[in-house]
């Protein structure tokens, strides 16, 4: 009999623990289902915040499972102090710099200086962002090269970003003083107009010892295309000022042959080619140099087109009936299903780009 009434007294000391227990898992498997797995799957933008919460929220609950131990209360201070001071170790034996790229990427996301398919420039590195991680994020540089760069280091330099709804170019060039200003800066405004930029304007820059320096400028409406419209522009620099008669070097020039004194440096005008049906190099640069980029902007942009169709027809199921409403969910069904298939396209994007994954 003694034997069965320690058994019992277990049990009834032991029920705290089990409805504890119960209960956290309980609460930690609905917010998995209610923050996760209900979206059926997010990008990492989205998925981060979530998982912080469950995190959070798995902290609370072996807290709570702690305070629900059959033991005296000196036990349990000294299990709360044990379980504290491991996490304490965990922090201390790791690398600092992995906690502080992970703050970092946290403010990053909160200031929001750019989002991915920017251009952005920081220190001696320039390119478009591709990614953002929960400890580096990702640009493609002019050369195609996919560049990691630790958050700490975009939020301990000047960041300057190009939003992919509008940039400026610009080109500079240094001319002769014997070029009056008001022949030049024409030929400039309309090499630039000619280059399809808005809202032009030119601007003296510096008035050397033996030249002047130029700077024309225009608003280009879409960035992605900054790269081919630098190289427009300098084009149509060329052409504008070469068909005037005006040479483009500098007046500190020094020839290492001997030259006329009436040699004029305008190269002879191109010959007239045979129309060809293979686009230009520059139509393709930023497709091909920043394939990446641009994925994983258009699946951004997806996404968020996703979102608003899937709220139109959750309310628009919520008033409908019969064969309407069976519809509505199949629709929906549909878009849940091409969200999915972003998601995965998000997380290996190069293996979609047209060629990469061939």
């Amino acid at each position: 009999m003694a034997f069965l009434q320690d058994v019992m007294d277990a049990i009834g000391h032991a029920v705290p623990l089990l409805e504890t227990l119960l209960v956290v898992a309980l609460v930690l498997w609905c917010a998995d289902y209610l923050l996760i797995r209900r979206h059926g799957g997010l990008g990492n933008e989205k998925l981060f915040s979530r998982q912080l919460v469950m995190l959070g929220l798995t902290l609370v609950g072996v807290v709570a499972v702690v305070l629900a131990l059959p033991v005296n209360e000196g036990s349990r201070n000294q299990i709360i102090a044990l379980l504290g001071l491991l996490i304490s170790g965990v922090f201390a034996f790791s690398s600092s710099n992995i906690f502080a790229n992970l703050a970092s990427g946290i403010l990053l996301r909160i200031t929001k200086p750019f989002v991915i398919g920017d251009f952005i420039s920081v220190g001696s590195h320039f390119g478009r962002v591709a990614e953002r991680g929960l400890f580096d994020t990702e640009i493609q540089s002019e050369s195609g090269e996919l560049i990691a760069l630790p958050n700490t280091y975009l939020t301990t330099n000047p960041v300057s970003a190009l939003r992919s709804d509008g940039a400026l170019v610009s080109a500079s060039l240094s001319l002769g003083y014997d070029v009056h200003h008001a022949q030049v800066e024409p030929l400039l405004i309309e090499a630039a107009q000619s280059s399809q930029l808005e809202d032009v304007f030119v601007q003296i820059l510096e008035l050397g010892n033996f030249a002047i320096t130029y700077r024309v400028s225009g608003v280009l409406p879409e960035a992605k295309g900054l790269i081919t419209a630098r190289s427009n522009l300098h084009k149509a620099i060329l052409d504008q000022l070469h068909g005037a008669g005006i040479e483009i070097m500098s007046a500190t020039i020094m020839n290492q042959r001997p030259v006329d004194a009436g040699y004029s440096f305008i190269p002879a005008p191109a010959r007239s080619r045979p129309p060809t049906t293979q686009a230009a190099p520059e139509k393709i640069a930023e497709k091909v140099l920043f394939d990446k980029a641009e994925l994983a902007q258009q699946l951004q942009q997806r996404k968020a087109e996703l979102a608003k169709s899937m709220e139109a027809l959750e309310q628009q199921t919520k008033q409908a009936e019969g064969d309407e409403k069976q519809r509505l969910k199949d629709r929906m069904e549909q878009l849940r299903e091409e969200r999915k298939q972003l998601d995965k396209a998000e997380e290996e994007p190069l293996k979609v780009v047209s060629g990469k994954g061939e």
